[in-house]
């Protein structure tokens, strides 16, 4: 017997709310397994230092980026963290899916939910740090922010939070290594789904039954029910 699946790529989208670490379970996968991609998305903020055009981000600016807006150029699109556009290519994402490529999104809740109405069978996880109080501990040592702009984040983290049950699987990053794992499980797991099955062929019964005949464990009782 074998059994044929679907060769088209799975489509992972990664959200989590501010500090919970998803980037780094992000580039930890994409170290472990060969297959999976990050889908890279354009933005309108500036590069950080550190950062390289087309590697962490499409760098375009605002004019640009809403031009690809009017020409349909974007899977979704978001306008998030104090008024900045982020948005996943289309064309280019169906081509790595279509390769047989695995591709992650790391994407908003906003934007996680216009992908998944477009692909319904697209795998969504939802990264959550231990807790509140651990996130405001890790804003603090960024400090790459005013309070003003914490108190935004903290306000968006929580509406996000109430938007889990959209999503298929939530990971606690409360220890690193554990989380990946988790999020590596589900990715297996997903793999063996039983609508991820194209066809099973069956070999013809004077295979079957010459296999069994050969097979010295193969009791007499067993067989007896060959010849019924």
């Amino acid at each position: 017997m074998s059994i044929k699946t679907k060769t088209r790529g799975q489509l992972i989208i990664i959200s989590g709310t501010t500090c919970a670490g998803k980037g780094t379970i992000i580039q930890k996968l994409l170290e472990r397994n060969p297959n999976l991609e990050l889908s890279i998305s354009y933005t309108s903020r500036p590069m950080r230092g550190g950062e390289e055009n087309g590697r962490d981000y499409y760098f375009v600016t605002q004019e640009e980026f809403e031009k690809k807006i009017q020409q349909g150029d974007f899977l979704e699109y978001a306008e998030v963290h104090y008024e900045k556009y982020y948005g996943t290519p289309k064309m280019e994402l169906e081509e790595k899916l279509e390769s047989g490529r695995d591709v992650i999104l790391e994407i908003e809740v906003q934007g996680a939910q216009q992908v998944k109405e477009m692909f319904p069978e697209t795998i969504l996880i939802f990264i959550l740090a231990p807790s509140m109080e651990e996130v405001k501990r890790r804003i603090k040592m960024r400090g790459l922010e005013n309070n003003e702009q914490i108190v935004k984040r903290f306000e968006k983290a929580y509406r996000e939070i109430n938007e889990i049950n959209q999503y298929n699987y939530v990971v606690v990053n409360d220890n690193l290594e554990e989380a990946i794992t988790k999020v590596e499980s589900i990715l297996i797991s997903e793999k063996c789904r039983v609508d991820r099955i194209e066809e099973v062929f069956m070999e013809n019964q004077e295979e079957i039954i010459h296999e069994f005949l050969m097979d010295k464990e193969f009791d007499n009782s067993t067989t007896s029910l060959l010849d019924k």
